[in-house]
């Protein structure tokens, strides 16, 4: 989702984003044509809105150059807390 939102709300290029969120092109390539990542709606419906949330939070922050890695690497881990939380994970 936080990739998503750099490519088509902050108009980052596949290789930005990457280099933002400390991954690969091709793997952001895979997040945008949901070959990896989130696609489990149905499992997480309850949570949905939260990691929404959390998801535009964080590229809105990374587009706007608020955040540093350690604080990306934390909102991630937020995400996981709220998902733990939920017994989704």
């Amino acid at each position: 989702m936080v990739a998503k939102d750099l490519i088509e709300k902050y108009n980052f290029t596949q290789v930005a984003a990457a280099k933002k969120l400390g991954t690969t092109q091709a793997a952001v390539s895979q997040y945008i044509h949901s070959k990896r990542g989130f696609r489990g709606e149905k499992q997480f419906a309850d949570v949905l809105p939260e990691i929404r949330s959390l998801a535009h939070e964080t590229a809105k922050n990374m587009a706007a150059g608020k955040m540093e890695t350690e604080e990306i690497m934390q909102k991630f881990c937020e995400l996981c807390m709220i998902l733990r939380e939920k017994k989704k994970l």
